[in-house]
């Protein structure tokens, strides 16, 4: 399992909600989690498979950005 962090713009409890069920319909994302404390809002998926890629696309259709971290 691979993990991947993001630096976004997800800032508040709405951004998440907003933003969830695009994380959620990514098949090879096993979990996420957002620290909206974090002044880079930092987003932690751990994958199966697939790319951060994905998971920057999926951000990005929920109307967010995301730039890989790590």
């Amino acid at each position: 399992m691979k993990t991947h962090t993001f630096k976004t713009n997800i800032n508040c409890g709405s951004c998440v909600r907003a933003v969830t069920p695009h994380l959620n319909q990514v098949t090879s994302v096993e979990s996420w989690e957002v620290d909206t404390d974090h002044p880079d809002k930092v987003l932690t998926v751990e994958m199966q498979s697939g790319s951060a890629h994905d998971v920057v696309e999926a951000v990005e259709k929920a109307g967010f950005s995301a730039q890989v971290f790590n």
